[in-house]
């Protein structure tokens, strides 16, 4: 059935969607850090007919990503899909962000992309065919206030993305990154219960199309860039926000 995909941060939220979309035609490895929301979405899957396999993993730490990795090639087979969703948000003014809570953005966001991209690319490399999508934020592309740490994270994910696809291109993989705007989900709740974001009601006066964005918005221009018929598209933002940012 299809390829191997790998999806972190899948048990919740964008991963979750994503990972629902890619297991229609793909083998899906659902990664999150709650190991036990990653295999009940993963049975969730096998129980309507797909291929998935779930397990814990903290990207921030290499050597439990190589180790999902080598899980996900027993269980399924080489990994020829990578999609990054993992990550981390908080929102703290600039002069009380400590050191301990940039490391550990960094750690997560970006590094952690990394991390999960190296695992992975031998086997793509090895295939001559990959398809790496990131999920980077619309927030890196104009900024935000009280997410400095946030921000420079995401920004990191984009220009990483650029360089992937500079340098794999070659080998038939193609890197893209998907900077989400104004997505409905658990994150954003949050952020709105905080206090941290405007109400939905609010955001969607703010957008073109007039809706806040759901997690399978991202998920269907996911599905397509982890296509066939995307070979030609590479090293691109591919903008998920209702036309917010342009």
């Amino acid at each position: 059935m299809g390829r191997v995909a790998v999806v972190t941060g899948a048990a919740s939220g964008m991963g979750l969607a994503i990972a629902q979309r890619l297991a229609t035609e793909h083998r899906v490895a659902i990664l999150d850090l709650d190991g036990a929301a990653a295999e009940r979405a993963a049975g969730e899957l096998r129980a309507t007919g797909a291929s998935a396999f779930g397990t814990a993993v903290d990207v921030a730490d290499r050597g439990a990503v190589d180790d999902a990795m080598a899980d996900v090639r027993r269980e399924l087979g080489p990994v020829e899909i990578v999609v990054t969703s993992a990550g981390l948000d908080e929102f703290t003014s600039f002069t009380d962000i400590t050191p301990a809570q940039w490391d550990r953005m960094l750690a997560v966001n970006l590094s952690g992309t990394f991390h999960c991209i190296q695992a992975a690319v031998p086997d793509m490399l090895a295939a001559d065919w990959g398809r790496v999508v990131t999920i980077s934020s619309s927030s890196a592309q104009s900024g935000a206030r009280r997410m400095a740490h946030y921000v420079a994270s995401k920004g990191g994910v984009l220009g990483l993305t650029k360089a992937l696809a500079s340098e794999l291109g070659p080998h038939g993989i193609t890197v893209n990154t998907i900077p989400p705007g104004s997505i409905w989900t658990p994150m954003t709740r949050r952020a709105q219960a905080a206090g941290d974001l405007p109400s939905t009601e609010v955001l969607e006066k703010m957008i073109p199309v007039r809706r806040a964005g759901q997690p399978e918005d991202v998920a269907a221009a996911c599905a397509f860039l982890c296509s066939d018929e995307a070979g030609y598209i590479t090293g691109q933002a591919i903008n998920v926000n209702g036309g917010r940012y342009m």
